[in-house]
């Protein structure tokens, strides 16, 4: 069930698009982990992609990341398990949010996902 701060529902298929892009920029790139380290890189436009949990608690540790990132005109995706964030960070526990820096090899992949989410929050 979707959180009141969830701006829109992105479907399964894209969710795990940006899991797999995390997956490779943590591997071939840079990538911040934790909702504090992806706060500072939006703040810094160095984010290129953040992906938020959808089923953070208290929601008020990632409710501020959707706002920022649209006056900074970053995309983003609320992904429905936080533990699946922690995963592809390479973490053994839950992230609340995580934001591509430096993309890799998952160059074409965050771009692509870049269109299909702002075609999706039109």
């Amino acid at each position: 069930m979707a959180k009141g701060y969830v701006k829109t529902e992105a479907p399964e298929e894209l969710q795990n698009k940006a899991l797999e892009a995390l997956e490779v920029a943590r591997d071939t790139g840079k990538i911040k982990k934790g909702s504090n380290e992806a706060t500072k890189a939006i703040e810094r436009s160095a984010a290129l992609l953040v992906l938020i949990g959808a089923d953070v608690e208290p929601a008020e540790i990632v409710m501020h990341l959707a706002p920022l990132c649209d006056e900074k005109k970053i995309p983003y995706i609320f992904i429905n398990k936080q533990n699946d964030i922690g995963a592809a960070s390479g973490l053994d526990v839950g992230s609340a949010a995580a934001a591509i820096v430096k993309p890799g090899k998952a160059k074409e992949t965050i771009e692509d996902l870049a269109k299909q989410l702002v075609a999706l929050t039109a």
